[in-house]
């Protein structure tokens, strides 16, 4: 896919936010509560030295909301000046309605359609994937992307593989058109590559609160309603996977791995970013991992880190930006972006 032009018109992120909860979760807390996890282990084999949990009174949406508003204001653009709410969520509010549709409600983006994106930690590019295709259809279009998930209310505290992961958090972009001057180079969202794995879906489950296993005693009582994971598996998943996902995306756009200036990926953890950067070919890229103050925060982990990227003024205009989401599914996605200069952070 190239990038998509109509009168002089490119697909760009405008701005970016990103909300994480007040409660502060450490090593040491989790080392309390978690047979086997020591401080020192979690921070070996993660990276993560914090992460942050939602209030009793905060639900996935209410994060969202918080993201939401700042990458508006950012953007310098109106709630009333939205026409798309998307938002990636695993962990949203209640099957019915739908997360987005509350965040419409709490911001007041009266014009807006609303729907979820439910693609676990791919969520987000997704998301972002479906923006650049209402842009494209009309330049005029603005899109709120937000990623938010609440992964600690389905966590198993027994499972150290993942209890010393997970924290709570969402990102949120504005995606809109900016001008293109016909014959420069491309600029905004330039390709998007997704894939699907679905035979490899049993590495990471939720296996009951559908229609397969409504809720029920028997489902609470034999942990059907928790995170399991596979990690092992996954590791492996995204190692097969991954690389070649970018590779590709990098050919198809005319660019190499060295070209790429700002690598953000989904925060899973430290150790395997770091492999995967690697195996990518990405060394001399910077990769953004704020996940040691956050932990793995699901479909919000790449919006946090690149609203974090982004306030932080190290994204210049003419940047390449590489995103990348992988997870439960199996799903793995890819973005490419050549930073534009509009985005806040560069204004």
């Amino acid at each position: 896919m190239t990038v998509q032009r109509d009168q002089g018109y490119v697909t760009s992120v405008l701005g970016t936010g990103s909300y994480l909860p007040e409660r502060v979760v450490t090593n040491e807390e989790i080392e309390a509560r978690v047979p086997g996890a020591s401080a020192g282990w979690i921070a070996d084999r993660t990276a993560i030295l914090e992460r942050r949990y939602a209030a009793p009174d905060e639900a996935a949406s209410d994060l969202a909301v918080h993201a939401a508003r700042a990458a508006l204001d950012q953007a310098g653009v109106d709630a009333d000046g939205i026409d798309f709410i998307i938002v990636a969520t695993t962990t949203g509010d209640a099957p019915i309605p739908s997360t987005a549709s509350l965040v419409q409600l709490a911001l007041g983006a009266r014009r807006a359609a609303c729907f979820d994106v439910n693609i676990a930690c791919t969520g987000f590019v997704t998301a972002l994937s479906i923006a650049r295709a209402y842009v494209a259809l009309d330049p005029a279009t603005k899109v709120l992307v937000i990623g938010s998930d609440v992964w600690t209310r389905f966590i198993d505290f027994g499972d150290r593989a993942t209890s010393v992961l997970f924290g709570d958090g969402a990102g949120a972009a504005v995606v809109g058109s900016v001008p293109h001057a016909p014959g420069d180079p491309e600029r905004g969202l330039l390709k998007v590559e997704l894939v699907s794995r679905a035979d490899a879906h049993e590495l990471i489950s939720m296996p009951a609160g559908g229609s397969r296993r409504p809720a029920s005693v028997e489902t609470v009582a034999d942990g059907g309603h928790l995170l399991s994971m596979r990690g092992r598996g996954v590791r492996d998943f995204v190692l097969d996977n991954v690389p070649g996902l970018i590779a590709g995306l990098l050919k198809r756009s005319g660019c190499q791995p060295a070209d790429v200036r700002h690598f953000v990926p989904h925060q899973a953890n430290g150790r395997l970013v770091a492999e995967l950067a690697e195996a990518s070919g990405l060394e001399r890229a910077r990769t953004h991992l704020p996940l040691c103050h956050s932990g793995n925060i699901g479909s919000a982990s790449v919006p946090v880190a690149l609203d974090a990227a982004n306030r932080s003024g190290v994204l210049r205009d003419g940047d390449l930006v590489l995103l990348a989401g992988f997870g439960a599914g199996m799903a793995a996605g890819a973005a490419l972006l050549r930073w534009t200069g509009t985005e806040g952070g560069a204004r």
